[in-house]
């Protein structure tokens, strides 16, 4: 699941990760912005990374990470290390998840450099190598490999570097759009001489599992996300999903 840490106290999201966690979601994401995506646009909102160490030490089973982090808002290298920590802190449950960059309020109050998408995606291709490099670095070394997620949907930059860096790659849309993207995921992914069933295919869900779920797991999904936002987190969705999961799986 993804708990979108706006419109609502800390205390309010720290209980839903506790929840999410005792329900059985195998992940908990949150998002990396500075203000709300939909609502009151000034409501409560808070930061990204500081919320994983947190939830590192408020959870013990379920793996924690940004859907996504936003690669303009960090130096690569700084932010290596700030994942190698939080791996460190959850034992080993942390997936980093990163993208380009699109929300171009949190760029202009924050004082980051908008620019244009190509541009950013060019950033997040320099990023990706040196952010493996600093992981290969640090002292001590990660817990384990900390998988890469890349987000994103463009065919021609972001499926490219998805095929050559990530270990899943997240999308969003109907079956028919992740149809087309898996193609040409895997289309890139022979380019680069890697084998396609090395990426976990990720996906943001908002119907009816029972309907939905067969769909996007013949296309080879294989991890669907569900998102929630405050002030009061409804589960009553993910819980469906978590149904038709365990159901799945026997």
């Amino acid at each position: 699941m993804q708990i979108q840490p706006q419109h609502a106290d800390y205390a309010a999201i720290r209980r839903a990760a506790s929840e999410a966690e005792e329900l059985g979601v195998d992940i908990a994401f949150n998002w990396d912005h500075f203000y709300p995506l939909y609502g009151e646009p000034d409501g409560k909102h808070f930061e990204c990374w500081t919320m994983l160490g947190a939830w590192a030490e408020s959870t013990s089973r379920v793996e924690i990470g940004a859907l996504v982090t936003c690669n303009s808002y960090r130096n690569p290298e700084l932010l290596a290390d700030m994942a190698r920590t939080v791996d460190h802190i959850s034992d080993g449950r942390l997936i980093l998840g990163i993208g380009s960059g699109w929300f171009e309020k949190d760029y202009d109050e924050y004082g980051y450099e908008f620019g244009t998408a190509g541009g950013r995606l060019d950033e997040l291709a320099d990023a990706l190598p040196r952010i493996e490099k600093r992981l290969g670095a640090l002292n001590p070394a990660p817990t384990r490999k900390i998988p890469v997620l890349i987000g994103g949907g463009g065919e021609k930059k972001t499926l490219k570097l998805v095929a050559r860096h990530a270990d899943i790659w997240h999308g969003f849309g109907d079956p028919e759009v992740v149809e087309r993207k898996v193609k040409i995921l895997d289309q890139h992914c022979a380019d680069a001489g890697r084998d396609p069933s090395e990426i976990e295919r990720s996906c943001g869900v908002q119907g009816e599992p029972g309907e939905l779920g067969p769909k996007l797991r013949d296309l080879g999904v294989s991890l669907f996300t569900v998102g929630i936002g405050g002030p009061d987190y409804d589960f009553s969705l993910l819980r469906k999903w978590i149904s038709w999961r365990d159901a799945e799986n026997g």
